[in-house]
């Protein structure tokens, strides 16, 4: 599962305004590309989407659902009883990394700090999230891999069609994609997720 993870490379963080919003977007991130598919608890009724979402594409084992912001015990059961794949939050909890060992899922806690990452990754943490990704920056990537250079770095936060690359050269083993993927969703309808999703796909073909 893992490997499938950093294989698909991008997580699509989705943040619907409704149940229905939310399973869309995840729908046509999907056609676009994008496969590891992170329903964020800001969703209403964010765990019954996961259901959903899991039983719908149960069929196709390159869609990887999980569940993000995470931000306590109840919510990380709550994603782990609708089946979430992983989990992630903008934060470390070691609890949260607990109760995933335990479950068998995957904990990506945000770490914006050496010491942070260096933590969660001895926890057990298997990607670290950086968290805000636009204000640490590709560089910041590099200047952990000096000293840490075994550790998985996936950004979030920041991550445009322009900058993916700089993303992927800087070592990062895969990004999450929110805000710009669901951008012109009001103006041009749920068609316009897909093609921002090939054009991010694209974006590391070229």
């Amino acid at each position: 599962m893992l490997k499938q993870l950093k294989e698909n490379y991008f997580f699509a963080v989705i943040r619907g305004k409704d149940e229905e919003d939310a399973k869309e977007i995840a729908r046509h991130a999907i056609l676009g590309g994008i496969r590891n598919i992170e329903i964020t608890f800001s969703t209403p009724n964010a765990a019954t989407v996961i259901k959903e979402l899991q039983e719908e594409f149960s069929d196709d084992s390159s869609v990887v659902i999980g569940a993000g912001t995470v931000m306590n015990l109840k919510l990380a059961q709550a994603a782990i009883d609708a089946g979430a794949s992983f989990l992630v939050s903008p934060h470390f909890d070691k609890k949260i990394q607990d109760l995933a060992q335990e479950a068998e899922v995957f904990y990506f806690p945000g770490c914006a700090t050496a010491t942070e990452i260096v933590i969660a990754s001895q926890a057990g943490c298997p990607i670290i999230k950086l968290f805000p990704g636009g204000v640490l920056g590709p560089g910041f990537i590099k200047d952990i891999h000096g000293p840490v250079p075994q550790v998985d770095l996936m950004p979030s936060g920041g991550v445009s069609v322009e900058n993916v690359a700089d993303w992927k050269k800087a070592g990062a083993c895969a990004v999450g994609v929110g805000s710009a993927l669901a951008s012109r969703v009001q103006a041009e309808g749920y068609e316009s997720v897909t093609t921002i999703a090939r054009s991010f796909v694209a974006a590391l073909e070229g």
